[in-house]
């Protein structure tokens, strides 16, 4: 029962598309409409500015890391489906027509709450994919690009640093998810035609 009340709350949590909330509420702006169409921080960004795409990223990191603040308060063995369920929520919102966005910020919620509640390895299950991200950032200036391969990175530490293989799994599966929506952007890599950020 308890994983299946975490995996509810997960996925109700990772349905709230807050870049349609933000750019609405804020910017009386549907970001679906504009750029890429997708719900997440970079095309807030880009759609609506700066302020409005670190909030939606930050945000979106949130829904992960909270949904499993409140499982830990009553099964442990649970938080695990919440994070994961709150990715997918994230992916295939109740609340937005169950299209939502490509889920890199809140995996890496998602891998924050992994580092806090079940592994507390935060060097090697947080802080080095984040620095791998951003030094890929600074060399391709391509937000996909850096991502994925952080992600993968993160997936790599998950099997080397600890020992629960449950955890290691659910973290491959979501990283796979996040990497075949990309799968546009991977397109546009290999054709050299990938948007590039501007601001670092």
């Amino acid at each position: 029962m308890n994983i299946v009340l975490a995996s509810i709350l997960g996925y109700l949590f990772g349905s709230i598309p807050f870049a349609l909330v933000i750019g609405k509420v804020f910017y009386k702006t549907d970001i679906r409409q504009h750029g890429s169409g997708n719900l997440g921080g970079t095309n807030a960004g880009r759609t609506l500015g700066a302020k409005a795409g670190v909030s939606v990223i930050l945000f979106d990191v949130l829904k992960g890391v909270i949904a499993m603040l409140i499982v830990s308060f009553f099964s442990k063995e649970a938080i695990i489906y919440a994070g994961f369920f709150t990715t997918l929520g994230h992916c295939f919102p109740v609340f937005a027509n169950f299209k939502g966005g490509k889920a890199v910020s809140t995996a890496f919620g998602f891998l924050i709450g992994i580092s806090i509640f079940l592994t507390q390895n935060y060097v090697f299950d947080f802080i080095i994919p984040l620095g791998i991200f951003f030094v890929l950032l600074f060399l391709s200036k391509m937000v996909s690009f850096s991502s994925m391969i952080a992600l993968a990175c993160a997936t790599v530490l998950l099997y080397v640093t600890q020992s629960n293989i449950q955890v290691s799994i659910a973290f491959t599966i979501i990283t796979l998810i996040v990497i075949y929506r990309h799968k546009e952007n991977i397109s546009r890599i290999l054709n050299k035609t990938e948007r590039k950020i501007t601001w670092m």
